[in-house]
């Protein structure tokens, strides 16, 4: 599947935000979560790469079946403040 720069930067955006499952970012580019990992292995620096690998890893919000159910949305309300 050829994405858009804009769709691989969304995906990126999404991968790292704490809250949004993988089963979003499927939901919304086809992509599983190893074909998430695969993609940010090919789009990061490899140090980067590792941060975000420790980062998501056993991270509990990261998976809808694991999050705990008083997470009902993607990002923290005072996440994207107005200017």
């Amino acid at each position: 599947m050829k994405l858009t720069p804009e769709a691989e930067s969304r995906i990126i955006e999404m991968a790292w935000e704490d809250r949004t499952p993988f089963e979003a970012i499927e939901f919304q580019f086809g992509l599983s979560e190893s074909e998430v990992i695969r993609f940010m292995r090919t789009r990061l620096k490899s140090c980067s790469f590792k941060l975000w690998r420790e980062r998501v890893s056993g991270r509990n919000a990261k998976h809808m079946k694991l999050r705990c159910p008083d997470i009902t949305r993607g990002y923290c309300p005072t996440q994207y403040k107005h200017r």
